[in-house]
């Protein structure tokens, strides 16, 4: 059996059953991010480091050494370039994961950071989907 374009029809097939347009970043940006224990509410002491490839006002691909999971919670700290301070998604959920890489959900997001993440898209010219209606 040949599996050649297997991916890119994958990638065709999930494009339109996104809701919220992404954008594919040039020059991937830093992140950290920290397991949140919903019993306790509380944030892990330890943070663990990432690079976000792309992202989109409800969430984010990132790549990780960190060892994380389909499910885990997460505090995540977005370095998005021009900006003096990390933009703080307190509530996220991991969606997805393949070697290394995952798919992260962000719910609940404040309005400064809905707004950082907004006019980070707006400057950034490559879109990786478009809304789908």
């Amino acid at each position: 059996m040949e599996q050649t374009g297997s991916s890119q029809t994958d990638e065709r097939r999930f494009t339109h059953l996104r809701r919220h347009p992404r954008v594919r970043i040039l020059a991937p940006f830093p992140c950290s991010f920290a397991l949140v224990h919903l019993n306790r509410r509380l944030v892990e002491e330890c943070e663990d480091l990432g690079v976000v490839y792309d992202v989109s006002t409800k969430g984010a691909r990132m790549m990780t050494e960190a060892v994380i999971s389909p499910g885990d919670r997460i505090e995540i700290r977005l370095r998005l370039p021009y900006h003096m301070s990390p933009t703080v998604i307190e509530h996220a959920t991991v969606r997805w994961g393949r070697a290394h890489t995952y798919g992260v959900e962000f719910e609940g997001v404040s309005l400064v950071a809905d707004s950082r993440l907004q006019k980070f898209m707006a400057r950034t010219s490559h879109p990786v989907v478009a809304q789908a209606s």
